[in-house]
């Protein structure tokens, strides 16, 4: 593949299965798992495979993400080949695995971490799931913790944040310039089919609502805003089945298996949109 004419950076869903409940994720894969992958997840050495093909086909940056991708046992491995084959590593994790021994393990082949961070408070994170099997919440020391033991091993740190009709007022600015990740990723709560749609209504925020959240935090540098209409098809995903996918009609639109017919024809399958990529600041400098 021409890697000046695609996305330069995927997403590996790899992971269906998570330790937490959030009511308004737009990445479930409940559909995936009811269907065609009764686990949740490729056996580690397709895992492996489809990565190494990934790395081959030309693409610069793979975040690996799940559910929670660090349930996954093999997940080491993975950063380990993709790294190998020069592209630049991030994981996305709700935190609460991410262990000192995890930190130490991994730091010579995971650049990033990103956290899903949604709220401060505990109530809100309990009111949207954000909370280990439901219950736990993870506390705004914890989160403040976390970071520091991140950076300490010199990982780049990013925050994703999904904004929702129970957080959108709150105010971040303290702890964003106290933690001062890298890369602060504010995005709009996104109805999908077949993911959230029996849950979502009650998250659901107008983009005025949107932006109120956005203008409230005008003064930090790094925050990346994501309205719902940025996030429709301008993300490389591929799914636990090690597919690629879309969301562009409003629902996972599925390729056939990489391992089955390569990158390259599944790739093209899903119409990606390289102008949205680019204009939604998806490529940014993520070398180290």
């Amino acid at each position: 593949m021409n890697t000046q004419l695609i996305i330069p950076s995927v997403n590996f869903h790899l992971w269906e299965p998570c330790n937490m409940r959030c009511k308004f994720c737009f990445a479930t894969f409940r559909d995936v798992k009811q269907t065609i992958l009764p686990k949740g997840h490729l056996p580690k050495k397709q895992a492996l495979k489809v990565v190494q093909e990934l790395a081959n086909a030309g693409f610069k940056k793979i975040t690996f993400a799940g559910g929670e991708p660090i349930l996954c046992p093999w997940l080491p491995e993975l950063i380990q080949v993709a790294k190998a084959n020069g592209l630049t590593t991030m994981v996305v994790s709700n935190g609460s695995k991410l262990t000192e021994r995890f930190l130490e393990q991994n730091k010579t082949y995971l650049d990033w971490i990103a956290i899903s961070i949604d709220s401060l408070d505990s109530n809100t994170n309990l009111k949207i799931g954000r909370a280990i099997t439901g219950k736990k919440t993870l506390t705004k020391e914890y989160y403040i913790d976390l970071i520091k033991k991140v950076r300490y091993y010199r990982y780049g740190v990013k925050i994703n944040t999904v904004v929702n009709a129970y957080n959108y007022k709150e105010d971040f600015n303290t702890f964003i310039n106290q933690t001062n990740p890298k890369r602060w990723k504010v995005l709009q709560v996104l109805p999908m089919k077949g993911q959230n749609d029996d849950k979502v209504d009650e998250f659901k925020i107008s983009e005025t609502q949107f932006s109120e959240f956005i203008s409230r935090h005008k003064n930090i540098q790094y925050i990346v805003p994501e309205y719902n209409d940025d996030i429709t098809n301008s993300y490389v995903m591929v799914d636990p089945a090690g597919r690629f996918f879309s969301n562009q009609a409003g629902r996972h639109d599925y390729s056939e298996p990489i391992l089955d017919i390569g990158v390259k024809e599944a790739f093209e399958s899903r119409n990606y949109n390289y102008s949205k990529f680019i204009s939604r600041k998806g490529f940014y400098n993520w070398d180290l």
